[in-house]
C-alpha cells in the first residue's frame, strides 16, 4: 500500500481515536497489507474490553472503509 493511502487509513483512526479515549482506550495502526487488511492494536481500556469486537466492526471498520473502499476488513492484533 502507497504511503497516501497508508496516510488515510491514519486518518480514518484520528477520527475515530477520540471516541476510543472518552472510554479510557486508544488505537494503533500495525499495519496494511498487501491485500488491503488493516491490522490495529486497541489499547488502554479497549484492550480487552467486552464490546471492543462492536466497537471495532460497527465503528473503525466503517470510518476506514468509507475513506478508503478499497479496505476489505480491520482486524485487532494482541499483544
Amino acid at each position: 500500500m502507497d504511503k497516501l493511502k497508508y496516510e488515510k487509513v491514519e486518518e480514518a483512526l484520528e477520527a475515530v481515536r477520540p471516541y476510543l479515549k472518552a472510554d479510557g482506550g486508544d488505537i494503533s495502526l500495525v499495519e496494511v497489507t498487501d491485500d488491503f487488511i488493516v491490522r490495529v492494536k486497541l489499547m488502554g481500556a479497549c484492550n480487552g474490553c467486552p464490546m471492543s469486537y462492536q466497537t471495532m466492526k460497527f465503528g473503525v471498520e466503517q470510518v476506514v472503509k468509507k475513506m478508503l473502499p478499497e479496505v476489505k476488513a480491520v482486524e485487532t492484533v494482541q499483544g
